[in-house]
């Protein structure tokens, strides 16, 4: 009965894949990671004060606008291992284009946020200032009580 069933054409995993359109083409004008890339690379690294560490061993180090980039990728889309951004980069097409294919490791990952943490922070207030500047927030302070209200499932 089941050699009667047309089934789809497989495709051998040994064959060769070639991508019909570059990694740009691939990625849609109004894509996040498009927005990403262009406010980092808007940031004048000194003034935040990054972490620019040459590498000990004889390679080049990554520069802080890309690991940057990863870094806010990774938190607008909630993934804040170290591991899971690594593994990221050889998966996901958005951030190939992003990072322009490079692949840090989780170390280089997690060393980045690690030594440049008050740096992240001031990035963050800057996206607020951003906001502000372009009427986005309000800038208005809500306080609420400090009780607890309380759910229930039924």
């Amino acid at each position: 009965m089941l050699g009667d069933i047309a089934e789809k054409k497989r495709k051998s995993r040994k064959q060769s894949i070639l991508f019909p359109q570059g990694l740009d083409e691939i990625i849609e004008e109004n894509n996040d990671v498009r927005f990403i890339d262009l406010f980092a690379e808007s940031i004048d690294i000194p003034s935040f004060s990054f972490n620019m560490k040459e590498s000990k061993e004889e390679r080049t180090a990554y520069h802080p606008k890309d690991l940057l980039k990863h870094f806010i990728y990774g938190y607008l889309n909630s993934i804040r291992s170290s591991r899971a951004l690594e593994k990221q980069c050889h998966i996901n097409l958005e951030v190939h284009w992003l990072l322009k294919e490079l692949a840090p490791d989780k170390n280089t990952i997690a060393n980045f946020r690690r030594d440049n943490e008050k740096a992240i922070r001031k990035v963050f207030q800057y996206t607020v200032h951003i906001a502000k500047h372009f009427e986005l927030i309000g800038g208005k302070l809500i306080a609420g009580g400090s009780t607890k209200p309380w759910a229930q499932n039924s």
